[in-house]
C-alpha cells in the first residue's frame, strides 16, 4: 500500500482540527434560523391583533386617568409604530421557550451528564421565573406606580401620556422585573460552578440586601414604591436561590 505524502498527512489533521468548530457553527446557525423563523411567525401572527394588544396594555393607565383625560400621540407615525413595537415584544417573549430550548439543545452535547440533569430544570426554571416576572409587573407594579404618579399630579394639570412613551416605560419595566426575577437562576449557577459557597452568601446577606434597594433605586422610577417593590423581590428571590443552593449542596458533602 502506497503511504500519503507527509505535507497530505498533516493538512488532514489540520483539517480534522478544525472540522469541530466549523460543525458548531453550522449548529449554531441552524438554531439561529429556526429561533428567527418562529419569532418572525408569531410576529406576523399577532400583527392583526397589534391595536387589542395595545388596548391591553394600557387598560392599568386608562384605569387611573380621569373621565377628560385620554392617551395622544404627539408623532404622526406613532399610532402605527407602538403597536408594532409592543407586537414584535409579544412575539420575542412567547417565543422565549423556544429560543431557550433552542440555546438548550446547542449547548447539550458539550455538557456532562449531571450537568445535563441539572441543566433542564434550571432552564424551566429560568422561563417561569422571567414570564413570573413580567406578570408582577403588568398586575401588581405597574398599577401601584401608575396611581401614585397620577394621584399626585396637580389639580390644575390633565394627565395625557403620550402612547410611545407610555410603550417605553411598560417595556423597561417588564424586561427590569423579567431579568431581576432570574435572581435563583444566578445565585444557583454560582453556587454550582464554585465561584461563592452558600455559606459566604449568607454571611454577606446584609450586604446584599442594601445592594438590592441600591440597584433598585437605579432602575426604576424616580419614586419609593417602585424602588421597594423591586428590592423586596430581588431580596426573596436571592433568598430562594439560596435555599435551593443549600438543597444541591448537601449531597456534595
Amino acid at each position: 500500500m502506497n503511504q500519503l505524502p507527509s505535507n497530505t498527512l498533516n493538512t488532514a489533521a489540520e483539517t480534522l482540527e478544525q472540522m469541530p468548530l466549523t460543525n458548531h457553527l453550522v449548529v449554531l446557525r441552524k438554531h439561529l434560523f429556526r429561533i428567527v423563523g418562529v419569532t418572525l411567525f408569531l410576529f406576523f401572527c399577532l400583527l392583526p391583533f397589534r391595536n387589542y394588544t395595545y388596548q391591553w396594555l394600557s387598560e392599568p393607565l386608562r384605569m387611573q386617568l380621569p373621565a377628560s383625560s385620554s392617551m395622544i400621540a404627539t408623532d404622526v407615525t406613532a399610532t402605527f409604530m407602538a403597536p408594532f413595537k409592543l407586537n414584535l415584544f409579544v412575539a420575542i417573549v412567547l417565543a422565549m421557550p423556544f429560543i431557550l430550548y433552542q440555546l438548550w439543545l446547542f449547548i447539550k452535547p458539550a455538557l456532562y451528564a449531571r450537568e445535563r440533569y441539572l441543566a433542564l430544570p434550571l432552564l424551566v426554571g429560568s422561563i417561569v421565573l422571567f414570564f413570573a416576572g413580567i406578570a408582577f409587573a403588568y398586575f401588581i407594579t405597574l398599577p401601584a406606580i401608575l396611581h401614585f404618579f397620577i394621584s399626585v399630579s396637580p389639580e390644575t394639570v390633565a394627565p395625557m401620556t403620550d402612547i410611545n412613551s407610555y410603550l417605553e416605560f411598560c417595556l423597561k419595566l417588564f424586561l427590569v422585573f423579567g431579568f431581576t426575577f432570574e435572581i435563583p437562576i444566578v445565585t444557583l449557577l454560582l453556587i454550582l460552578i464554585g465561584v461563592v459557597s452558600t455559606q459566604s452568601l449568607a454571611e454577606k446577606r446584609r450586604f446584599i440586601i442594601v445592594g438590592c434597594f441600591f440597584i433598585s433605586m437605579f432602575i426604576t422610577p424616580p419614586d419609593a414604591i417602585s424602588m421597594v417593590m423591586l428590592a423586596v423581590p430581588m431580596w426573596l428571590l436571592f433568598e430562594m436561590g439560596l435555599f435551593f443552593g443549600k438543597l444541591l449542596e448537601k449531597p456534595a458533602h
